[in-house]
């Protein structure tokens, strides 16, 4: 038999029982691609992540993340939270991450005291703008009337900086807060555009004085709903910067209040020499619980 140690956090908050939970492997040494997704699927959180020696010894470590069905290229509360655990590995509170998407650069943050208490990361690569949906379509997706979403700026608009690509709607208030992800015109959207590659999550978002409020769904990934999504955060970010024409800006979202996981993810974004959008995103981490898996030896298993 082979033991596992794992420990869980909630990432995006400062506080216990808030934010999006997250299940890290800091020695994942000895499992399977076959085993990680099952202990995925086991956990049964949006994401887990397992972390392995990196390919470039220049780096700190290669870390896979994992949903309930398949394997992320990248996202942001798993790589936050990621760095957040091996922050004695750092190197002038700057940690190398090699993730599918490409290498991520996260810097530690810390309080006045200087205790780490979260990270925060750029987006593996820039600002891409894609496909829109009509409206008619996307409110389905997110079981809104079609007049609940705001159009004055942009039309729900596909987005993305290197996680999976997100459905970008901005919404009323009463929408936001009577939004609920409806399985059927998940599937009609993805069959009615097949350049979306059988992949749909939608971040809806409204404006408020300081802030913008948000919620994810993704429901084909069996997440129903995400209680902070920093890999939407991050697009979303870009994608405000790209509709404005500033050269920079910064935004705070809310996220996660109708879960009773309240998070906060602070954003910024900026213009680029070579004329792209990039962006990054921070948040707090708090730690929960410690404990091992238990496997068979490969070889009885």
């Amino acid at each position: 038999m082979s033991a596992y140690q794992f420990v869980t956090l909630d990432v995006f908050t400062d506080r216990p029982f808030g934010g999006n939970q997250l299940a890290v492997f800091p020695d994942a040494r000895g499992l399977s691609d076959a085993e990680m997704q099952a202990l995925a699927a086991e956990f049964n959180l949006s994401e887990t992540t397992f972390v392995l020696p990196p390919e470039d010894p220049a780096n700190t470590a290669r870390v896979r993340i994992f949903h309930r069905t398949a394997e992320m290229p990248f996202a942001g509360h798993p790589t936050v939270g990621t760095a957040f655990v091996l922050a004695d590995r750092a190197q002038n509170d700057l940690l190398r991450f090699e993730e599918i998407a490409g290498l991520i650069e996260v810097r530690l943050d810390r309080d006045g005291a200087g205790t780490v208490v979260g990270a925060t990361i750029a987006a593996p690569q820039p600002l891409t703008v894609g496909a829109e949906l009509p409206v008619a379509l996307a409110a389905a997706c997110a079981g809104i009337a079609p007049d609940g979403i705001v159009t004055a700026n942009h039309l729900p608009t596909i987005a993305s900086d290197g996680g999976n690509p997100r459905l970008l709607l901005e919404v009323t208030e009463p929408a936001l807060a009577a939004a609920a992800p409806d399985l059927a015109a998940f599937r009609r959207a993805l069959a009615a555009r097949p350049s979306f590659g059988g992949k749909l999550s939608l971040y809806l978002y409204r404006r408020g004085e300081a802030t913008l409020h948000a919620r994810m769904f993704s429901p084909l990934t069996g997440t129903w709903e995400d209680a902070a999504t920093g890999s939407a955060a991050t697009p979303l970010a870009g994608f405000l910067l790209h509709l404005s024409g500033d050269a920079n800006g910064a935004w705070d979202i809310v996220q996660g209040v109708e879960m009773g996981r309240p998070s906060l993810l602070r954003t910024a974004a900026w213009r680029t020499a070579d004329g792209g959008i990039r962006a990054s995103v921070g948040g707090g981490c708090v730690l929960m619980m410690r404990g091992e898996v238990i496997l068979p030896d490969e070889t009885a298993r």
